[in-house]
């Protein structure tokens, strides 16, 4: 955990529910997606009403990044986060309200985190709803924007935060090595099918240079 964090993830308190086996993945293919907005829709348009046009809002393949948290390989919860050129943005938290009271969300949100560490961000932005403002100082050392009015999405009312980011000494630069990059998002500690391709000799050396 990173330093930054005031509370642990074991100091949340237990969860009402038998939590089971919980794994946090970034979305990569179909499947997930599917399943991420499965979450979405049963949390935003089912618990909170939210219209369907302004939940799905034209930014989910914009430039973002989308995590799955799985109970058991079950869907549970999900977020999306959006790179701009100097923050990271944590949108759509969602998680089954069954499992609110434990882990969950707090294991979603901190795999972003560090997600945008390693990406070398330092600056993650959320927009918090203000009845949550405690859960996010107390885990997350996170602070209101003093300088920004707070404003109303779909009904509810938010307030901008900020969460400090600590990139790691392996957070990726311009200079990270050109495979590692190619590699698929936050898996860039793994060989990819691209390094295995990088052992084929290239076969466009024959041709004319114009």
């Amino acid at each position: 955990m990173n330093a930054t964090v005031r509370m642990p993830l074991d100091a949340r308190p237990s969860a009402d529910v038998d939590e089971g086996t919980l794994e946090v993945v970034v979305c990569r293919t179909l499947p997930d997606i599917l399943q991420a907005m499965s979450v979405r829709t049963l949390v935003y348009m089912g618990e909170q009403e939210c219209p369907y046009d302004e939940e799905y809002d034209g930014n989910d393949f914009a430039g973002a990044t989308h995590f799955l948290l799985r109970r058991n390989g079950e869907p549970i919860g999900t977020l999306r986060v959006r790179w701009f050129a100097d923050f990271a943005k944590v949108e759509r938290v969602a998680v089954r309200k069954e499992y609110r009271r434990g882990r969950a969300t707090l294991m979603l949100i901190l795999a972003a985190k560090r997600l945008a560490e390693r990406k070398n961000y330092t600056k993650i932005l959320g927009y918090g709803q203000v009845r949550l403002i405690p859960f996010w100082e107390q885990y997350f050392n996170a602070y209101v924007r003093e300088t920004r009015e707070g404003f109303v999405v779909s009904d509810h009312d938010y307030v901008e935060m900020i969460v400090e980011g600590t990139p790691p000494r392996d957070a990726l630069t311009l200079d990270s090595p050109a495979l590692e990059l190619l590699r698929p998002e936050g898996a860039w500690d793994e060989p990819g099918v691209l390094d295995r391709s990088a052992h084929r000799p290239a076969t466009n050396l024959a041709e004319a240079v114009r």
